[in-house]
């Protein structure tokens, strides 16, 4: 979900290990055209399942067992699937009254915050990279750690893992590839090692989101939860996830290093040796100058972000209550990007048409925020969210917690297929999967978790997505093989997850 280096290469088309573009065969349409299809799907459901509505709390929350039908309102199938998505972001119009109205946040909002939200961070992380300091803080680490290159698998995989946990680190991990398959494979590993080192390190940190705005931020806002609900929890996945991943990378390369032959690309060997032990990458090797200071302000901005949305005062310590969301992380940022900039002697213009092109780069997701946001437009305005809630309160009534969180989990891994955007998922899901939860008497911030979770272990084997095509194109592995590698660890994280949520509901 975020921003592509300006340095990397546009990634291979998705369907093919080598890069090749895929001649003919299926091809999964893009995150818009499936969204707008579901908007008019929904538009069509308006005629066809009944009106309904639910009584709500004072805090705008549906009450169990109140659900009652009403008169028909159905949604014109192309002026207002067209509209749809413009009032998502501008806010959900009530049918009666025009008011703006979302369930579980007690406020009036549309999807406007989380769009601004996401393009702000664009050019916040566009400035950071434009500085070189973390490109020149993981080359230090290599640098750094030659003749010793083994203990680079588990500190690589855990900085990966911090980059993925708080700001969805993905299509930055392109930039790296080169250098550290070159370093694996000097150091008598392989091609393999190097890519699994990327993809699962910044993979298992972004299931294991702990403040993630793409991920956890997003969909906390459209659960009606604060992004600190929940915390403990993800962190203990993320740590005990990446623990599993360094163990499964750590064993496989020790396998390699003592018998060549066990590679799974060993055909390949003398190829990969020969490409990338004369490949050299160009930028910058070690930190250099203010970029130390650089790196401080980036997790800074995230350190303030994390204590601005915690209620301290609510969790009984003695620390002042900021009180802070979206407009005012969006500020914060700002802020950031323009101190970063400064500190990274950046002219004006070269810090403006930097943030600028970082925001660009994220301005699709804005986007599929809107559009997804749309189908729920659609829905409430054709008031049959509640009757779609009514469905599922009645099959969910006899579940227990645990059978519930973890069908809420299962059900997220088909729907991150279809909507490989975490932001779209998190926007269409969360308004109807949110509430549920009520029902069942899970806590809201267990469906977050639940989502993120899915759309994680989806995220690290997808066909359809750039970062992983992308990243073994690079290094030359074909998709099958990253499968047969990478199918038990993906058991053992399903396993996780699943054990995870069961035992935070059973609590």
């Amino acid at each position: 979900m975020t921003a592509q280096p300006a340095s990397t290469a546009s990634p291979p088309e998705p369907g093919s290990a080598n890069g090749e573009s895929r001649r003919g065969g299926f091809a999964l349409p893009s995150a818009y055209t499936i969204l707008f299809f579901l908007i008019v799907v929904m538009a069509i459901a308006t005629y066809i399942i009944p009106a309904g509505e639910y009584q709500l709390d004072e805090n705008g929350q549906p009450i169990p067992g109140t659900y009652a039908p009403v008169e028909q309102n159905p949604q014109r199938i192309i002026v207002d699937s067209l509209m749809a998505p413009i009032n998502g972001l501008y806010g959900i119009e009530s049918p009666e009254d025009g008011s703006v109205s979302v369930w579980n946040s007690g406020e009036l909002f549309g999807a406007i915050d989380v769009a601004l939200f996401i393009i702000v961070i664009g050019g916040f992380l566009a400035v950071t990279m434009k500085t070189g300091a973390i490109q020149g803080g993981i080359a230090q680490i290599v640098s750094g750690l030659r003749g010793r290159e083994r203990l680079l698998i588990p500190i690589l995989m855990i900085v990966f893992a911090i980059g993925g946990t708080t700001y969805g680190m993905a299509e930055e991990t392109l930039a790296f590839y080169v250098i550290i398959i070159t370093v694996m494979i000097a150091a008598g590993f392989d091609a393999l090692v190097g890519a699994s080192i990327l993809l699962l390190g910044a993979g298992i940190g972004v299931l294991g989101s702990t403040v993630n705005p793409f991920a956890t931020g997003i969909a906390s806002e459209f659960a009606g939860v604060s992004i600190d609900q929940g915390l403990i929890g993800r962190i203990v996945i993320l740590v005990i996830g990446t623990a599993i991943g360094i163990w499964w990378v750590m064993r496989y390369a020790a396998r390699v290093s003592a018998d060549p032959t066990a590679s799974l690309v060993y055909s390949m060997k003398a190829e990969n040796e020969a490409r990338f032990q004369t490949t050299t990458e160009e930028g910058p090797t070690r930190l250099t100058g203010r970029q130390p200071l650089v790196l401080f302000l980036f997790f800074l901005a995230f350190a303030i972000m994390i204590y601005g949305v915690i209620p301290w005062e609510d969790l009984g310590i003695g620390l002042p209550t900021l009180w802070w969301w979206f407009p005012e992380m969006t500020a914060s940022f700002l802020l950031f990007a323009i101190l970063i900039g400064l500190v990274g002697k950046m002219g004006e213009g070269e810090l403006t048409s930097t943030f600028v092109d970082g925001a660009r780069d994220l301005l699709g997701v804005a986007l599929i925020i809107g559009i997804a946001r749309g189908i729920t437009v659609i829905m409430n305005n054709g008031l049959i969210t509640d009757t779609v809630l009514n469905w599922a309160e009645v099959a969910v009534a006899d579940l227990g917690g645990v059978l519930f969180i973890n069908l809420m989990y299962v059900l997220f891994l088909p729907l991150s297929f279809l909507i490989p955007s975490s932001s779209g998922l998190a926007t269409v899901a969360m308004p109807i999967m949110a509430p549920l939860a009520l029902f069942a008497g899970v806590a809201g911030e267990l469906v977050v978790s639940a989502f993120q979770f899915g759309s994680g272990i989806v995220a690290l084997v997808t066909p359809t997505s750039a970062v992983v095509m992308g990243g073994l194109a690079i290094a030359r592995i074909g998709y099958g093989t990253w499968l047969k590698f990478v199918w038990p660890i993906l058991a053992a994280l399903t396993v996780l997850c699943a054990v995870g949520l069961a035992i935070s509901a059973a609590v």
